[in-house]
C-alpha cells in the first residue's frame, strides 16, 4: 500500500469509507480456514443474508450510545449541571465541533474513535459506520451477479435491503452535515478521490432514487414470503417496503424545508414541488397501514408507554406495532442499567448523577389545554379562551402532559420508605427550592419526564432492578410520524388545510386529528385551520408534543430554520411556591402562586449552526471536499 493511500486512511472520512479495504498486512495475518472466497459468500441466499445483515449493526442505536441519555439537542431538554461532557451541554454553548472524537467530544452517538459494528453499543456512531455501511451495500450490489443459487424472491429481498441501507445512511449524514458526495461503487484504494460535494437537492435525489427502489422490490411483510418462512417470528425488524416508503417520503419532505430550499435555491420557503412528492408517497404508505396490509399501526393511547420501555416482560424490545424502523439492541440489562435512572433526581434514584430534564419553555410552549388550545404566550396570566389558570397549571391539559411530563406534588414512590425522614420525597417537589430540585444531579428546570421510564423507577419502588426486565429502546420511526410528516407535506405540497393528497383521503387536519382522537383531546380549533399560515404553527406544535424528546427536535428546528431565532435559542424553568392545602390524590387540585418562567441559558448561535461542521482531517482531504459555511 503506497504512502498516498496510508494518507488517505489518517482522514475519518477515508478511513470509514475504505474501513471494507484489505491491506496486504492484514490479509497476511488471517488464518487460511477464515478466508471466504466471494464466490461462496455471495452464491446463495443463505450466504448473502449473512452478509448483509451486517448493515443492520451499522445502525447505532442512539439510546445506548453513551452512559448517559444525551441525545436531544433542541430547546427541548436540558441536564443538570453534573452533566458538562455531554454533547448537548456543548451545543448549548455552540460548539458544535463537540459532535466530532478528535475535537474531544464524541459524547453521544455521532462519532466514536473505536467504532466498530461488531462492538457495544458505546462503539457506534453514525459518522464512521456510515460510511462503512455505504461502502458494504455497495459492495454488495456490485455482487448481485454471483448470487447464482437463488429465487427472484431471494435476489430481490437482498438488493432491497442494499438499496434501502445506502439510501438511508446518505440520508442520515446530509439532514446534518448538508450536501454531500454520493458514494454509489465501491471505492478502488489506490486512486485518488476527486467526489464533489452535491447540493443538498442532488445528494437527496440520489437517495431517493434507492429508497423508491427499494419500496417496489421489498415485500410488506418478510412473513408472508418463501424466503423469509425460513425465519418466521423472527423478521420484525427486517426492512420492508413500509420502512422504505416512510424514509422515501421524509427524505423528500427534509427536501422541500425551508433549510434546504434556502440552501439550494436562496427561497426561505418550502418547495411545493418536493413537498408534494413526499406527501403522496406519505399517502401512498398511509392508505396501507390503514387497510391493514402492513405491520404497522397506532398503538392505542393507554399503551402508548409500550412504545419506548417494556416491564417484566422478559427484556421485550419495546416499540408495539407503532415502532417502524429501530436500532437492534444487544445485551438484556443495557438501557436499564445506563439511561433508566437518569430522568428523576439522583434524592431517589441510584446511578449516574447526570440528569436530563424538560425545559419549561418547551413544555410551556407545545404541551396546551385538553380543548387543543395552546397556553398563553405569558403564563402568569389566565386565558379565558383556553381555560389556562396560573393559579391551576396542571389543570385541564393535554393528556399527553400528563403522560410525558411529571409536575410538582405527582406521587412518584409508590411503596414503602423505610426511612421516614425521606416520606417528604414521596410526592415530585418540583417547587422552587424544593428537594427535586438540586441543580447537580436534580431537576434544574421544576420538571421532569416520564415518558421512558415508568414512575416506580426509583431506589424504593426498583422498577431499575434486574427483575423488572426494564428495556428502553427509542425507535427512530413510528406511525404516528408518518401521519405528521404526511399533514406537513400535504399543507405544504397542496397548499391548503383542507385539501387531501392524491394517494389519501385525509387531509393535513385529518391527519393530525387521527392523533389527537388518539390522545383523548379536542381536534383541532377552527380559529387554525383558514389558511397554510394559520396551521402551520399549530402542526408543528402538534409534532412537538406527539414527538417530544425523542430525538426529532434539533433537526427540525434546522430544518424550519428557526434553530437560531428567539423563543428557540432559550432554555427557562419555572418557578412558583405551593400555597393552601396539598392534595396528595389529584396534584392537579393543588394551587401555586408566583409561577412564573426564569431563563437558564441562552444559546449563542448564528447561522453555522443550522449544518454541523466537518472533521478537519476530511475537509483537507482533497480541494473537493469543502467545509460547511462559517466553520
Amino acid at each position: 500500500m503506497n504512502n498516498y493511500i496510508k494518507n488517505f486512511i489518517k482522514g475519518g472520512f477515508m478511513m470509514a469509507i475504505l474501513l471494507s479495504a484489505s491491506s496486504c498486512e492484514d490479509y497476511l495475518e488471517r488464518s487460511p480456514d477464515s478466508i471466504i472466497s466471494e464466490e461462496t459468500a455471495f452464491q446463495n441466499f443463505t450466504n448473502f443474508q449473512g452478509f448483509t445483515e451486517e448493515l443492520y449493526h451499522a445502525v447505532p442505536n442512539f439510546t445506548l450510545a453513551y452512559w448517559v441519555s444525551a441525545w436531544n439537542f433542541g430547546e427541548d431538554e436540558i441536564e443538570s449541571t453534573a452533566g458538562t461532557f455531554t454533547v448537548s451541554y456543548n451545543f448549548d454553548r455552540g460548539n458544535f465541533w463537540a459532535w466530532q472524537a478528535e475535537q474531544g467530544g464524541g459524547v453521544g452517538w455521532f462519532d466514536k474513535g473505536n467504532a466498530s459494528t461488531t462492538g457495544g453499543h458505546h462503539q457506534k456512531a453514525l459518522w464512521p459506520l456510515a460510511w462503512q455501511g455505504i461502502r458494504k451495500a455497495n459492495l454488495g450490489l456490485e455482487n448481485l451477479d454471483r448470487l447464482t443459487d437463488a429465487t427472484d424472491e431471494e435476489r430481490r429481498l437482498i438488493e432491497g435491503q442494499l438499496l434501502f441501507f445506502r439510501g438511508w445512511f446518505h440520508f442520515q449524514l446530509i439532514q446534518y452535515f448538508g450536501g454531500m458526495p454520493y458514494i454509489d461503487t465501491v471505492l478502488p484504494s489506490d486512486e485518488k478521490l476527486r467526489l464533489p460535494r452535491l447540493t443538498y437537492r442532488q445528494s437527496a435525489d440520489r437517495v431517493a432514487e434507492d429508497l423508491r427502489r427499494a419500496a417496489d422490490l421489498l415485500p410488506l411483510n418478510w412473513d408472508n414470503t418463501t424466503a423469509g418462512k425460513r425465519t418466521l417470528g423472527k423478521n420484525t425488524m427486517r426492512i420492508n417496503k413500509a420502512m422504505a416508503l416512510g424514509y422515501l417520503g421524509k427524505n423528500l419532505l427534509w427536501a422541500a424545508s425551508p433549510l434546504m430550499n434556502y440552501t439550494d435555491s436562496g427561497n426561505k420557503s418550502y418547495d411545493a414541488a418536493y413537498s408534494k412528492k413526499a406527501a403522496d408517497v406519505f399517502g401512498e404508505l398511509l392508505t396501507l397501514i390503514e387497510a391493514g396490509e402492513t405491520l404497522y399501526s397506532l398503538i392505542p393511547f393507554a399503551q402508548k408507554s409500550n412504545l419506548f420501555y417494556t416491564t417484566g416482560q422478559n427484556w421485550a424490545m419495546p416499540g408495539g406495532s407503532e415502532a417502524m424502523f429501530r436500532a437492534p439492541t444487544t445485551g438484556a440489562n443495557g438501557s436499564n442499567y445506563q439511561i433508566s435512572k437518569q430522568f428523576m433526581p439522583l434524592l431517589i434514584s441510584q446511578g449516574d448523577a447526570t440528569m436530563f430534564m424538560p425545559t419549561a419553555n418547551y413544555v410551556h410552549q407545545n404541551y396546551g389545554m385538553a380543548n387543543g388550545l395552546p397556553l398563553p404566550d405569558d403564563i402568569t396570566k389566565a386565558d379565558p379562551e383556553s381555560g389556562y389558570d396560573p393559579n391551576y397549571p396542571w389543570k385541564n391539559r393535554d393528556p399527553r402532559f400528563y403522560s410525558d411530563i411529571t409536575y410538582d406534588g405527582v406521587k412518584v414512590i409508590q411503596g414503602s420508605i423505610p426511612d421516614q425522614s425521606q416520606e417528604v420525597n414521596r410526592y415530585a417537589n418540583l417547587f422552587s427550592g424544593g428537594s427535586y430540585r438540586n441543580l447537580s444531579n436534580g431537576s434544574r428546570t421544576g420538571y421532569m419526564s416520564r415518558k421512558f421510564v415508568p414512575l416506580k423507577a426509583n431506589k424504593y419502588d426498583n422498577a431499575y432492578d434486574w427483575g423488572t426486565s426494564l428495556h428502553i429502546n427509542v425507535p427512530y420511526m413510528r406511525v404516528a410520524d408518518i401521519y405528521l410528516m404526511y399533514a406537513e407535506a400535504t399543507l405544504m405540497g397542496y397548499n391548503s388545510p383542507s385539501t387531501p393528497s392524491a394517494t389519501f383521503g385525509k387531509s393535513a387536519v385529518d391527519a393530525l386529528n387521527v392523533l389527537r382522537d388518539r390522545a383523548g383531546m379536542a381536534s383541532i380549533h377552527s380559529k387554525f385551520m383558514g389558511s397554510v399560515d394559520a396551521l402551520l404553527p399549530e402542526l408543528r406544535r402538534e409534532r412537538a408534543v406527539e414527538l417530544a424528546f425523542e430525538r426529532h427536535r434539533f433537526t427540525d428546528l434546522r430544518r424550519w430554520m428557526l434553530l437560531i431565532e428567539d423563543p428557540y435559542t432559550v432554555k427557562t424553568s419555572v418557578e412558583m411556591d405551593r400555597v393552601g392545602d396539598f392534595n396528595t390524590d389529584d396534584p392537579t387540585e393543588n394551587r401555586v402562586a408566583n409561577i412564573r418562567e426564569v431563563v437558564i441559558l441562552e444559546r449563542p448561535f448564528t447561522e453555522k449552526h443550522y449544518w454541523l461542521p466537518l472533521k478537519v482531517s476530511d475537509v483537507s482531504l482533497y480541494p473537493e471536499m469543502t467545509q460547511n459555511p462559517g466553520w
